[in-house]
């Protein structure tokens, strides 16, 4: 395969193609940016995985120019200083001996998107005067010709301390609408001095600091460019500039171009969810290598064998960059090369995991993989004594349940009431835009098959019937079903649940009203727009996918608006009629059905009866209380791990 062949950065040589993305670590630093030896752990399990090269998130060369209010905290970790190198030099090591290279991204700064929480006397730094993206009523500080001058120097210097504690190449931060691609954009950089003006001035910054990477640590030290093609934001960069860009870069030394889209205003370009098509970004890399032959890294949704494989074979890069992906599965390059794509844990793009916690100030970790970010304290150890385990349910929770009781050598039985394993997730990944879902499904239902447990479908679980199979532990893992709202007409011939639409239950009529605008709602409303039929999204609160993570709501919001789904927020819901639905008032919507995605309920009469009853009981997901995957799937593993 193409994927595990060779290829060269410069002087580096990487043993195959296969890239981690630079993600954040928050978590795994500590407070005064120094790096924890989970991170040290983080990294060396992605590289035990397979991975070719490492590029870790960035660090600061520079805690002196952008400042922030919290003092003894950093907002990422750090590379400026010698008193960090023995920490690297761990870092470097713990990768190398797995055949891995690794690089670190370094970064001028955030600028105009610092977080909010950072600055209180200090404002934000950027190239110009700005509104902050955070605090729109906040105006950034233009930094000094002189402030500028000191950062290039601070990227050498950092340059410098990696390569002497066994760094093998730095990326630098010019993307994602950060600090430095601040100054490379017209947008938003509007400087008079010689950092700013055309396109030459506007580059001066990062070729500064290639320049001075190149002159103070070597030429031979590889110098990774990262930047966003194109911002999808109107004034912000094009594809056209972007490949001028790539020239002028290529020029002052660069050794390898990685390349995305969008930023924080199109967060849903930066950062993909799982409504982004596989391979979403790489149209960017393939433009970019038409105009330089220096290797050209693609990333955006790659985590797809096939795909990462065929992309090289066409061309169209030199690289494979994932990140989500190997937060997912660090083992995803070995399971490739192995031929074994049908163990690999996909990543759904939901980002509760990952990027959701970190911006809650939670350490990083992964929707499908609890151990990210807890390599060794959550590594899974053989059980001290064998259990007989039921497992009652098989949504996400139930079969990650199972899978790790089984995993650690404990005999698993699995009762489902329905006839396939899955549960609610069964509906949830029907439409197209959710496929990673089903990957998450297939993968889930691999896995119980391979290990050899005992799975009795149709099985509806009783009491009684748990006693008489006298299991040592019970794991409770019932679910949710629809709650129906207690008005009139809500069980009428035209009512449908989401569930029931999504699976083609019944029959759904060209006019559809769909009541409730939490996630459930809109991704339905947009999986009947997307057949053609004229839908309008009913609720009384005005707020919609609420609580979804910022890139996924933007994006969802986008396709809502252009699949024409009608949103009518503020109508309090009285009844339902055989022509649609009348709020208080009588105002009246006519529609040909109903779809009902007014929330769901607990499914925990079970639990409630066989507590007292079992020697060992636990709940976990959906049957405790409705909420996401991440829920479901965390406490079905720590359920079974802690067996």
């Amino acid at each position: 395969m193409k994927l595990f062949e060779p290829g060269n950065i410069g002087a580096l040589r990487v043993k195959n193609r296969i890239v981690m993305a630079p993600m954040g670590i928050l978590g795994l630093f500590d407070t005064d940016g120094g790096l924890l030896p989970r991170a040290i752990e983080y990294y060396e399990r992605r590289a035990a995985g397979g991975a070719g090269l490492i590029i870790t998130s960035l660090f600061y060369t520079s805690r002196e120019i952008e400042q922030i209010d919290d003092k003894g905290m950093s907002s990422a970790p750090r590379a400026d200083s010698f008193f960090y190198v023995s920490r690297f030099s761990e870092l470097a090591d713990a990768v190398h001996h797995h055949g891995c290279k690794i690089a670190v991204q370094l970064t001028a700064g955030m600028g105009r998107v610092l977080p909010h929480f950072f600055f209180r006397e200090h404002p934000p730094v950027a190239p110009s005067p700005l509104p902050c993206f955070w605090k729109p009523s906040v105006t950034t500080r233009a930094l000094t010709t002189e402030e500028v001058e000191r950062l290039v120097q601070s990227f050498a210097l950092a340059a410098m301390l990696l390569r002497t504690a066994g760094m093998d190449a730095v990326e630098l931060h010019g993307h994602e609408g950060y600090l430095m691609d601040q100054f490379t954009t017209a947008l938003w950089n509007q400087r008079a001095d010689k950092y700013g003006g055309s396109l030459e001035g506007r580059l001066r910054f990062p070729l500064e600091i290639i320049r001075a990477i190149k002159n103070f640590v070597g030429k031979d030290f590889p110098v990774i460019y990262r930047y966003s093609v194109t911002h999808y934001l109107p004034g912000g960069r094009e594809i056209e500039e972007s490949l001028q860009m790539a020239k002028i870069l290529k020029q002052a030394g660069v050794d390898a171009f990685h390349v995305d889209a969008g930023c924080y205003e199109s967060f849903h370009w930066a950062h993909p969810p799982t409504y982004q098509p596989p391979g979403c970004l790489v149209n960017m890399a393939e433009a970019i290598k038409k105009v330089v032959d220096t290797p050209v890294i693609a990333v955006g949704k790659l985590g797809y064998p096939e795909l990462a494989e065929k992309v090289l074979r066409e061309g169209k890069a030199d690289f494979i960059a994932m990140g989500r992906s190997l937060l997912a599965d660090p083992d995803w390059a070995n399971k490739v090369r192995e031929r074994r794509p049908e163990d690999i844990i996909p990543c759904i793009g939901d980002h509760d995991g990952c990027l959701g916690r970190v911006l809650t100030g939670k350490y990083v970790s992964c929707t499908v993989n609890p151990q990210t970010g807890m390599e060794k304290r959550y590594a899974l150890q053989p059980a001290t004594q064998r259990k007989s385990v039921l497992v009652i349910g098989s949504g996400p929770g139930g079969m990650e349940a199972a899978r790790v009781a089984a995993l650690r050598g404990h005999k698993v039985t699995l009762w489902e009431k329905g006839d396939q394993l899955g549960g609610n997730l069964i509906a949830a990944s029907v439409p197209d835009f959710k496929a990673d879902l089903r990957l998450l499904l297939e993968y889930l239902r691999t896995q119980l098959k391979k290990l050899k447990i005992r799975v009795e479908l149709g099985k509806m679980a009783t009491a009684s019937a748990v006693e008489k199979m006298k299991p040592q532990v019970v794991i409770v893992a019932t679910g949710s079903s629809h709650s129906v709202p207690d008005i009139p007409g809500a069980q009428g011939n035209n009512v449908v649940t989401a569930t029931e639409a999504l699976l083609r239950h019944k029959a759904i009529g060209d006019r559809v009203i769909v009541i409730g605008v939490g996630l459930i709602g809109c991704e339905t409303a947009l999986f009947l727009a997307q057949q053609r039929k004229q839908v309008t999204l009913v609720a009384r609160r005005d707020a919609l996918a609420e609580d979804v993570f910022h890139a996924n709501r933007q994006m969802l919001l986008l396709l809502l608006s252009q699949n024409k789904v009608e949103i009518k927020t503020g109508f309090p819901l009285a009844s339902i009629g055989a022509q649609g639905v009348v709020g208080w008032g009588d105002e009246e919507l006519r529609a040909d059905s109903v779809v009902l995605a007014t929330g769901l309920k607990s499914e925990s009469r079970l639990l409630r009866e066989l507590k007292g009853r079992v020697p060992e009981l636990y709940a976990i997901g959906d049957c405790v209380m409705p909420r996401k995957i991440i829920d479901a799937i965390w406490e079905g593993f720590h359920a079974s791990r802690l067996l």
